[in-house]
């Protein structure tokens, strides 16, 4: 069996039971037949391009979906193995750590911002929250007319479709997680 079609019965099935669909019904909504169905879960099925887009919109998942790797129920991210988002002339170091995707409404990111730095931040999208925690420095966050000083042990969560901004109002590195959650 080629592990394309493995990868794929794997990925039809798994989906399929999520959705609660039995092969009837999937058969119905994807006009793929039963037992064509069964024999593609199989993996003894050498589905067609076409048969795997019907399926696909069948059960109203993007194609990829039924190509996808598995993921790994861990994942491990090392800061050090991590390439910085800069901003010019302000001594900051934005990582990615976890970026959202499709699947995940929610980002997050670890800062590090020399003393004496800091910049605005443009409005985010509709809806958007932003929950920060300070470990260490002190945090002039501005949001709106609001203004807040955050101190290490210290967060905040506030909604971020607002003019905001962030400054290092310390002498020391100011280091804080901030976490975007997407609606």
């Amino acid at each position: 069996m080629d592990a394309i079609n493995l990868l794929v019965s794997k990925n039809i099935r798994r989906i399929r039971q999520e959705k609660d669909l039995s092969l009837d019904e999937l058969s119905k909504l994807s006009r793929v037949s039963k037992s064509m169905l069964a024999q593609i879960e199989r993996g003894s099925g050498n589905p067609s391009l076409s048969t795997l887009w019907k399926i696909a919109n069948g059960m109203m998942v993007p194609f990829n979906t039924l190509v996808a790797q598995p993921r790994s129920p861990y994942e491990i991210v090392r800061l050090s193995e991590i390439d910085p988002i800069t901003e010019e002339n302000t001594n900051l170091k934005n990582y990615v750590v976890f970026p959202g995707d499709e699947s995940q409404r929610f980002s997050i990111y670890y800062l590090e911002v020399q003393p004496g730095y800091g910049w605005e931040s443009e409005m985010h999208m509709r809806g958007t929250i932003e929950f920060i925690t300070v470990f260490s420095g002190e945090l002039h966050l501005s949001i709106d007319k609001d203004v807040f000083l955050l101190k290490k042990g210290e967060s905040i969560k506030f909604n971020a479709d607002t003019p905001h901004s962030y400054h290092n109002v310390s002498q020391e590195s100011l280091i804080f997680h901030n976490i975007l959650f997407n609606p």
